[in-house]
């Protein structure tokens, strides 16, 4: 037997479709069975398997464990709940990797699968081998068992453990994705009086799109912060491992300014260390891990990769735009939205100030949002080499970590391509709207030399 992929969800940082058009049963089944032989070939017998809130999930994973059942390794099932209640359950129990069926922020009709396998992020290259492998049918056969654990109450008291936050008033969002449950538990063992809402898990997400990096799935954590006079507001995405807050008037807290509040009592605690940000990430938070005595590390964005380059650089935090926060400080190592809400009523206790006190300090800026331009696939990454072609002729200084980070007198501007989509994302940030509007045209004239309008810009 071997079974073929459609191409489009083999993606770099997982496999992710719309569920009965490009992802299906048979593709779970598969799935199973291919990374069954993987890991046996690593010397791996057991994984463990969790699942998010969709209205599909349990399916893809009933197919998704007979795979791996049939290919001789044994599934741990830990149920429903967070991608990072996976994540925990693969240091926690006694297995060799994990997957976690989940659609993350995506709308309600996608669905996909997070691996892990011996301690590293299945990503990249190794995707693309998986669907190789499967079309070969290069299949291991077994007669693995299943088993049904149940993780969750450990999963709290590690996320407590050692937790020393002052009482505040806070508001909660989980969206009605899966991390509902085990924040209602979570807030009832907290100090302070919090106020959760959409914890509920529902599937098809009734009351607003689970992804806190856009700024109008916030609107309902806002009024309760508003309506109640709360300290500040926590926000999840789908399935937990992307955090977003708002202050206590209403501004929301970008995923670098986050970082910048989280870096403080690390450094304290171990000065001189890295931080890792990604290339999306402000000047100004490279500069407060300097002015506190850190090492800025500027580091490409998604996930996997950062996760990889905390590992070799032995960073303690780590954190994206996108607002995934990784911790090894006291914690994995994995990114868990659940513990880096945890650590920012730590770090707000910590400052002995309001976190509205810290956003007011913060060093103002303006920034554009994240630009998104269609492109052609096959031309995706060709542009951002032909821009950074140009610019290295002109004299400019570019950060090529991830495509083109641009520094002027103005502030920065980036372009880089998607690695999950057929687009170009920009971002830039100045020090007044002047500025902005001087490092915009720069990309806008970039992108007409290599013949891409600028009306083509979706958001």
């Amino acid at each position: 037997m071997s079974h073929k992929f459609n191409p489009t969800i083999l993606r770099e940082y997982d496999i992710r479709g719309i569920v009965g058009e490009t992802l299906t049963e048979a593709d779970a089944y598969a799935l199973g069975r291919t990374f069954a032989a993987l890991a046996r070939d690593e010397g791996a017998r057991r994984i463990a398997v969790g699942r998010d809130g969709r209205t599909h999930s349990g399916m893809l994973e009933a197919a998704l464990v007979r795979g791996l059942t049939e290919g001789g390794i044994d599934a741990v099932l830990i149920g429903m709940g967070p991608s990072p209640m996976l994540y925990f359950a693969t240091h926690y129990l006694a297995v060799e990797g994990g997957i976690q069926v989940t659609g993350s922020h995506n709308p309600a009709d996608y669905n996909g699968f997070k691996l892990l396998l011996n301690g590293r992020s299945v990503f990249g290259q190794e995707i693309q081998m998986l669907g190789r492998r499967s079309a070969t049918g290069d299949w291991s056969d077994g007669n693995g068992r299943t088993e049904e654990v149940h993780v969750r109450e450990a999963y709290l008291e590690r996320l407590l453990q050692d937790f020393s936050g002052k009482p505040f008033r806070i508001g909660w969002d989980a969206g009605n994705g899966a991390a509902g449950p085990v924040l209602d538990e979570l807030v009832s063992r907290l100090p302070g009086q919090h106020h959760a809402i959409f914890t509920t898990v529902d599937g098809t997400f009734p009351n607003h799109h689970p992804d806190p990096t856009v700024e109008q799935n916030l609107e309902h954590l806002k009024a309760l912060v508003a309506d109640k006079g709360l300290d500040f507001g926590i926000a999840f995405d789908g399935d937990g491992d992307r955090i977003g807050a708002v202050d206590g008037k209403g501004r929301v807290i970008w995923g670098d300014q986050l970082l910048m509040i989280l870096a403080e009592p690390v450094l304290k605690e171990q000065p001189g260390a890295t931080i890792i940000a990604d290339v999306k990430a402000s000047q100004t938070l490279f500069d407060r891990i300097g002015a506190l005595g850190g090492k800025p590390l500027m580091w490409k964005t998604g996930h996997s990769l950062i996760k990889s380059k905390m590992k070799e650089t032995g960073a303690p935090l780590a954190g994206e735009m996108s607002g995934h926060i990784f911790f090894k400080h006291r914690w994995y190592g994995f990114d868990d939205a659940l513990y880096a809400a945890v650590r920012l009523i730590e770090a707000v206790s910590e400052s002995g100030r309001s976190l509205t006190a810290l956003m007011d300090a913060m060093p103002k800026s303006v920034a554009t949002p994240e630009l998104r331009f269609q492109v052609d696939e096959a031309r995706k990454f060709a542009i951002v080499d032909e821009v950074r072609g140009r610019l290295a002729a002109d004299g400019a200084i570019v950060d090529a970590t991830d495509g083109v980070r641009v520094s002027t007198g103005d502030g920065w501007w980036l372009l880089r391509a998607s690695n999950t989509q057929d687009v170009l994302v920009a971002r830039a940030e100045a020090a007044d709207q002047a500025g902005l509007d001087r490092l915009v045209a720069q990309i806008d004239g970039q992108l007409a030399n290599s013949g891409v309008e600028r009306v083509e810009a979706v958001h």
